[in-house]
């Protein structure tokens, strides 16, 4: 069983598609505690913004792949901080992905995001919402999750 449960999949057998995530997880039965991780962009705690680079104009360039694999390494380390090194982002149970400009965006993230979860079985339950604006104009995606992680 991977660490965030057991997947649930209507259908099993089906060929996966572009998208990797479980239709539901089953939280394993076990002395776990469940982690609320709040939504997270690619910003570090001393403000450097990964995946923005500022031109001479003062305009922005911004990655979709550079802000979603720093989001996603940031709840790795929240969850490996929050769990005594116990759990990390396999413990994912749901999560929500806040995007801007889905039809630009959203297969950037979506790679990002197969690299780190290499099949609907192993995935967490995902929403992928687009959104007109994130905290700060240089953030175009935000991730927030629910990971749950076994304490013993």
């Amino acid at each position: 069983m991977s660490p965030n449960g057991e997947a649930f999949l209507l259908d099993p057998n089906t060929p996966p598609g572009a998208t990797r995530y479980a239709h539901a997880r089953i939280a394993p039965a076990s002395a776990h505690r469940t982690i609320y991780v709040s939504g997270i962009a690619a910003v570090t705690p001393d403000g450097k913004l990964e995946g923005a680079t500022e031109n001479a104009d003062g305009t922005w360039n911004l990655d979709i792949r550079e802000q979603t694999a720093a989001v996603l390494r940031r709840i790795d380390a929240i969850i490996r901080g929050a769990s005594n090194g116990k759990g990390g982002i396999h413990n994912v149970i749901d999560s929500v992905v806040y995007i801007i400009d889905m039809k630009s965006n959203y297969a950037g993230m979506n790679e990002e995001w197969n690299k780190i979860f290499a099949d609907r079985a192993s995935a967490p339950a995902r929403a992928t919402v687009g959104v007109q604006e994130l905290p700060d104009p240089r953030f175009i995606v935000e991730v927030k999750v629910v990971a749950v992680v076994d304490f013993e």
